[in-house]
């Protein structure tokens, strides 16, 4: 088991904060030399708007909290 129970190969969604197992994501995006990997290119898009919105809450905890987000 890898940290909070995810496995190696998978993340967090930083948009709605599903978890995504990266071979499968349906889109990726390269911030500040991180991959992000992403449930829905919906999420993608969002995110590559205002990257630095959607970290902000992954670092409090809140992604997918900031209001109504429904792209899965």
């Amino acid at each position: 088991m890898w940290p909070f129970g995810r496995k190696a190969n998978e993340s967090i969604d930083p948009v709605c904060g599903m978890e995504v197992e990266q071979s499968k994501a349906a889109a990726t995006s390269t911030h500040d030399g991180t991959t992000y990997y992403f449930c829905s290119k919906s999420c993608k898009t969002e995110f590559d708007q205002d990257p630095t919105k959607y970290l902000a809450q992954a670092g409090t905890g809140t992604a997918g909290q900031s209001g109504p987000h429904h792209c899965c």
